[in-house]
């Protein structure tokens, strides 16, 4: 604190400011309200003050840069990029401190469990302090920008969880974070396979690991929505579930599926098509992942919802076709 007192009268009088020197001196409020300072990544001492002065700190910005360039000389300490949270009324000593104090925050950036692409270039846009190369496109242009034929090509690659980045990373930068987790992640999970599971592949249980994150949002349920989805492919059956049917429908699913779209063919409809889609369906959680390739000791075929969040878990088409009168039909 002394050393920065020491350091603020020198810069003052080498400004030849009386005035500025009384008011620096003085710690004078150069906040009004509590203020968060995005310093972006890659930003010079000129462009630190310029960050200050938008996000509302009153000082002089020849000024500030001065402060800046002595305070980091004597604390040898750089300004990090980050957020840097000032209270109302700090001081210009205290601006300074906080610079260079090497704490600052990062940016948080969410990708959901259960997203699509298109819906991670809508979280990407939430998250502030991003440079926008992703989220301002169409999902084909960004899939082309990380370099894949299609949007669906990068689905379910990405691992759903918070990356923290420096102020001023791009979106891009957070799926290339992502990717790595999901293929780090799924190169473990794929090392526990039990030896009957149905997915032959890593690929295939990540698609598989897709579907099963859609079709129930209880972790206590994933491995039995596993064994119903192993058991099918192991004998050959259709998985016949309907998130596969909405995903193939893309923006031409208005919230209702109707018996019409389960007819009509895709390449991710799963009653029309045997095996599994061509791609995931969406990011699957580690939950979802672990039971695409544990699933459950269970001779199951078919499940329907309760209507309370749980299923109906059956081994045969006359039990299945009961429970879905029971629960579906009000029978």
């Amino acid at each position: 604190m002394k050393l920065l007192k020491t350091l603020l009268v020198l810069i003052l009088l080498a400004l030849g400011g009386a005035a500025a020197l009384v008011g620096w001196v003085a710690v004078a409020p150069v906040t009004s309200k509590p203020l968060e300072v995005a310093v972006m990544q890659g930003s010079g001492l000129r462009a630190i003050a310029r960050q200050a002065r938008e996000a509302g700190v009153e000082m002089n910005e020849d000024l500030l840069v001065q402060g800046l360039k002595w305070a980091t000389q004597w604390t040898d300490r750089p300004v990090r990029a980050g957020l840097y949270d000032l209270p109302a009324g700090a001081s210009a000593l205290t601006v300074l401190r906080s610079f260079t104090s090497g704490k600052p925050r990062l940016v948080s950036a969410r990708l959901p469990e259960g997203a699509t692409f298109r819906d991670l270039l809508g979280w990407l846009a939430k998250s502030p302090y991003l440079v926008r190369d992703l989220s301002a496109l169409k999902p084909a242009e960004a899939a082309k920008l990380l370099g894949a034929a299609s949007a669906s090509d990068l689905e379910g690659l990405y691992f759903p969880d918070t990356y923290l980045l420096n102020p001023g990373a791009k979106e891009s930068d957070v799926l290339r974070m992502a990717r790595r987790a999901m293929d780090e992640r799924l190169a473990g999970i794929w090392a526990q396979r039990a030896p009957d599971a149905a997915v032959k592949s890593p690929r295939e249980a990540l698609i598989l690991a897709s579907i099963i994150e859609k079709e129930t949002g209880r972790d206590a349920e994933r491995p039995l929505v596993s064994a119903v989805f192993n058991n099918r492919l192991r004998i050959g059956m259709r998985l016949q579930t309907d998130p596969t049917v909405i995903y193939g429908l893309g923006e031409r699913f208005d919230g209702n599926l109707r018996k019409v779209d389960l007819t009509t063919d895709t390449p991710w409809n799963s009653y029309t098509r045997g095996g599994l889609p061509p791609t995931p369906i969406a990011l699957p959680s580690a939950a979802s992942l672990m039971a695409a390739v544990q699933p459950a000791a269970s001779q199951a075929l078919y499940f329907v919802a309760r209507g309370d969040g749980t299923s109906e878990f059956s081994t045969n088409l006359a039990d299945h076709n009961r429970a879905v009168n029971r629960y579906q039909r009000g029978q």
